[in-house]
């Protein structure tokens, strides 16, 4: 998951604060409030949605990924089991892209919104609704874990929003640029 994101100037020039937080059961996911009209739809790895939709959200917080050749980009859906459309009332609003770590561990790889949806409150539910997949995923071992991670280079609202979700931050590295 780091390798995909970039940028930041936090923590020192050109450097940035990684926050790496999990869940460990469903119980401690604290839901937002619905949203009409918001719903996670699957799609295919080799959707070129997919790629669309990351490029537009990682594009403004300057993700590493963004510079991956398409072997690269290839390499990365082989291993990303799962991928989501975020949607609202039939506009595509955003993705979510899940990876099996393992030994019940489930990372949300890639989780935001495209720019025109950001600071909506769409957030919240969009979020609740990843993590309720990522708990129900067809893997086996069942998820143990969710983790994922930020970094002061994404958008100001990200980490708050996974707090109040209840992840809990596990650990923080400063990540030079």
């Amino acid at each position: 998951m780091a390798d995909r994101k970039g940028g930041g100037q936090a923590g020192g020039v050109g450097a940035k604060i990684a926050t790496y937080l999990e869940m460990t059961s469903p119980d401690q996911l604290r839901p937002a409030d619905p949203v009409a009209g918001l719903a996670l739809e699957p799609v295919a790895a080799t959707n070129p949605l997919v790629r669309r939709l990351h490029d537009r959200i990682a594009m403004p917080h300057g993700w590493s990924s963004l510079a991956w050749s398409p072997r690269r980009w290839a390499e990365w859906l082989a291993t990303a089991g799962w991928h989501w459309v975020v949607r609202v009332d039939g506009q595509d609003a955003g993705l979510v892209s899940m990876e099996e770590r393992g030994e019940g561990e489930v990372a949300i790889a890639v989780f935001g919104l495209v720019p025109e949806f950001v600071g909506r409150g769409y957030g919240g539910y969009a979020l609740t609704l990843a993590v309720r997949k990522a708990w129900n995923l067809p893997i086996t071992p069942p998820a143990r874990r969710i983790w994922l991670h930020t970094s002061t280079a994404d958008h100001p609202h990200a980490l708050p929003n996974y707090r109040r979700r209840g992840f809990r931050p596990y650990r923080t590295e400063i990540e030079p640029a």
